[in-house]
């Protein structure tokens, strides 16, 4: 999607996968150049943790969850998953890199925001998994 100019949106985006650069090694673009948005949505790290601060012990689940969340700040800035430009995903332990990237496909299917993924710990123990994002409108 080079240049793609986003339904009833005046922003345009642009993947960038440069040809004298490696090649995404998964489900990402490499580089996404924006023009024409007018607000951009800084979302802090959002982990697998419920409403209630129960925080469940699998990956699976908290994957889920810290998606959920993400798209709930989304949706409180009236964007969605179609706004999001870029991705940071931390992961305190990369055995669960699997799980993380199976909830991320599915959460995103087609979409491909610029993507980093840092394996490292996180605040609390407890969280297996947090995840940010740029999104622009």
């Amino acid at each position: 999607m080079f240049g793609v100019k986003q339904p009833g949106r005046n922003r345009c985006n642009a993947d960038l996968n440069a040809p004298d650069a490696h090649l995404p090694v998964a489900a990402y673009t490499q580089a996404i150049e924006v023009s024409g948005a007018t607000r951009t949505l800084y979302i802090s790290g959002q982990v697998g943790q419920r409403m209630d601060g129960t925080i469940p012990d699998d990956i699976v689940e908290q994957s889920r969850l810290a998606w959920q969340n993400l798209e709930a700040q989304l949706k409180a800035a009236a964007m969605t998953l179609d706004n999001l430009v870029k991705i940071t995903t931390i992961l305190p332990n990369q055995g669960d890199l699997a799980a993380a990237r199976e909830m991320r496909s599915k959460v995103l299917g087609d979409r491909k925001p610029a993507s980093t993924l840092i394996v490292g710990g996180l605040a609390n123990p407890a969280w297996k998994i947090e995840v940010e994002g740029i999104a622009v409108a």
